[in-house]
């Protein structure tokens, strides 16, 4: 049976690469008949596919504001070598690349905008009882209009505990949203200075309380997803609800070079395009 997706570019470094690295192998990806461009998501090698696709279904299911909605789910018969869900493609660097494109930790105003928008898709989710699970830097992508959270469910469908996670998943605690928090705290503490365990003096002063409440060791103490939001994106004046990651999103809230570097991303992919229509 032929896949109906082939593999066009690597979303992510190498493995081997230094600095965070995702729970998954990302790809951009062309459906055969070259109508359908997707970020073609697959488990690591060796991983178990059934997991892996549990919790893509679990996904597909799921409405939240600043995620890539899971489109489609390969099917139960696949097997490990052939296991994906995919997720409409746009333009997208994972945070750590993005760090690597800027050349340093990213200004305070973009990684307010991070926060806020993955804030904003923690509360929604824990409102419906739901752990994400999977919140790290490289499950973050940066797009011209506003970062995306990917890799849901990645600590429940991955033996790993990484050496960042919530200190109750390293002494084999089930995740919980505590520990969604906890991988924010992480993932602002990374975009901020390039560390996912900076000294405190290392931290922004504007964010400093924010991401040290996040990394609090006891669960209990860390802030909810909803007051971190508040803290990040107040409502303006004239609001009667909490604020939206969208408030923040004033021009120039991604640096140059990032934007740039989404410019090559979506350059390169449109000259394949024509090179693959001039070729047929």
């Amino acid at each position: 049976m032929e896949r109906p997706y082939r593999l066009v570019t690597r979303l992510d470094p190498p493995l081997s690469a230094a600095g965070p690295r995702p729970p998954y192998r990302r790809f951009v990806a062309r459906s055969q008949d070259g109508d359908r461009t997707v970020l073609l998501t697959a488990p690591l090698p060796g991983a178990e596919p059934g997991p892996f696709r549990g919790e893509a279904e679990a996904a597909q299911r799921l409405a939240v504001p600043w995620t890539l909605p899971v489109t489609e789910v390969s099917g139960a018969s696949a097997g490990a070598d052939d296991t994906w869900y995919t997720s409409p493609y746009v333009p997208a660097l994972p945070l750590p690349v993005a760090l690597a494109v800027h050349g340093a930790p990213l200004p305070e105003e973009t990684v307010r905008v991070i926060g806020a928008a993955l804030a904003e898709t923690l509360a929604a989710l824990h409102a419906q009882g739901v752990t994400h699970a999977g919140v790290t830097p490289a499950a973050v992508l940066l797009t011209a209009d506003g970062p995306r959270l990917t890799c849901f469910g990645a600590a429940r469908t991955t033996d790993q505990v990484e050496r960042d996670a919530a200190p109750e998943r390293a002494t084999g605690g089930l995740p919980r949203p505590p520990g969604d928090v906890h991988g924010l705290g992480t993932v602002l503490a990374y975009a901020a200075t390039g560390h996912t365990v900076p000294e405190r003096e290392e931290l922004p002063p504007g964010l400093r309380p924010t991401i040290t409440a996040c990394l609090t060791r006891e669960p209990a103490h860390r802030p909810a997803a909803a007051a971190l939001l508040t803290a990040l994106a107040p409502p303006t004046p004239h609001a009667t609800v909490l604020g939206s990651a969208s408030s923040l999103l004033t021009p120039g809230w991604l640096p140059a070079r990032v934007v740039a570097a989404l410019a090559r991303q979506s350059a390169a992919l449109l000259s394949a395009d024509s090179t693959e229509h001039h070729g047929n």
